[in-house]
């Protein structure tokens, strides 16, 4: 199953699929796009059916279930590439409440209620892989509020689902993509990268790559692989890949700082701390 898999990134990941042979379940938001992607996988020879919807509703998601057990017998593969642009120009200075929780729900909430959906048939076969996608956001890089949130958040969940499904079989890992799609192309994109590169986020060399993105064929041969037998001993990470970029980052883990001991000392005080941090 390929949530948000009509256009854009997700498509070209279930072509990638369809062409290792794997049946899909395409979603999207739109019906009529969501249908067209899939007779446009049939087409080229492989075997796909459509369930459009947003998969933040549990309704949809638990649709897409019953969609690849109906057509397929089982569930292998969870696959998230649904999202949604933040508004242009957000920031904690404009964004509403409603706005923030749209983009949690597009990106952290998917992702829960597809892995929720799917994740008691997963474990009752003791095997499955899902595969969420992140993004280099989350390091507060590529400015906004909300997008960034819900994809740190995604980072985070995966890592906890990976810590609790591993002993079921079941591995889990992130994609932080970057590929050419509807939503990193036009004017008013090239205007917010230029714009966080002239506020200091974004040095030279990544505003450039921002701007020239690759087509999202080179991204989804990353998740078919993540996704297959191939990585059976990989689960908990968080990747980024970037045309031909592939990328592996580190694990979630403090750089020492300083310690002592609390049964025969005193807490720190903050000129200790200032002198500690900053020395």
């Amino acid at each position: 199953m390929v949530a948000g898999s009509s256009r854009g990134i997700g498509f070209a990941v279930a072509k990638a699929l369809v062409a290792e042979g794997v049946s899909v379940v395409v979603n999207g938001r739109d019906a009529d796009v969501a249908r067209a992607a899939a007779d446009e996988l049939i087409a080229a020879g492989g075997s796909a059916v459509a369930v459009p919807g947003d998969v933040a509703d549990d309704a949809v998601a638990q649709e897409m279930i019953d969609a690849a057990v109906l057509a397929y017998g089982k569930v292998d593969i969870v696959i998230n590439c649904a999202g949604a642009a933040e508004p242009a120009g957000s920031s904690i200075l404009t964004m509403t409440t409603r706005e923030f929780f749209a983009q949690l729900d597009a990106h952290l909430v998917s992702s829960f209620e597809l892995v929720r959906a799917a994740a008691p048939l997963m474990v009752e076969r003791g095997s499955g892989s899902i595969v969420l996608t992140g993004s280099a956001a989350s390091a507060g890089i590529f400015g906004g509020t909300g997008y960034p949130a819900g994809k740190g958040g995604v980072n985070s969940l995966a890592l906890a689902l990976a810590a609790d499904l591993r002993p079921h079989g079941i591995r889990v890992n992130v994609v932080c993509p970057g590929g050419r799609t509807r939503l990193s192309t036009g004017e008013e994109y090239r205007a917010h990268i230029s714009d966080l590169h002239e506020r200091g986020l974004l040095d030279a060399g990544t505003r450039d790559l921002a701007l020239d993105p690759a087509p999202p064929e080179y991204v989804a041969p990353l998740y078919a692989y993540l996704a297959g037998d191939l990585a059976s001993a990989i689960t908990g990470e968080i990747f980024s890949a970037s045309g031909g970029f592939i990328g592996r980052y580190p694990p979630f883990q403090p750089e020492f700082v300083a310690y002592r001991g609390h049964d025969d000392q005193p807490p720190y005080t903050v000129a200790e701390l200032a002198d500690i941090v900053t020395g």
